[in-house]
């Protein structure tokens, strides 16, 4: 094997692993909705405020999820 072909097979698997962080980041979407699906049925009066908790929370996990496939695409195509 040659170094060009070295250095393509650690991109490629290491582009694969950086990507393991989305799932953490459907996982994450998952429970904050499942908590305010929860948080409604026990409570419809806050409906309001938990849909902006939820959203903000939404934000923060699939943001997570974004810097992940940024840093996969950084190591497959920059380097």
């Amino acid at each position: 094997m040659t170094f060009d072909k070295m250095l393509m097979l650690g991109k490629l698997i290491g582009g694969g692993l950086a990507t393991f962080g989305l799932a953490g980041a459907a996982t994450g979407v998952g429970i904050v909705f499942a908590a305010y699906i929860s948080g409604v049925s026990r409570n419809p009066s806050l409906k309001a405020e938990l849909f902006n908790i939820t959203i903000l929370g939404f934000a923060l996990v699939e943001a997570l999820g974004l810097f992940s496939l940024m840093k996969s695409l950084m190591i497959l195509f920059a380097f």
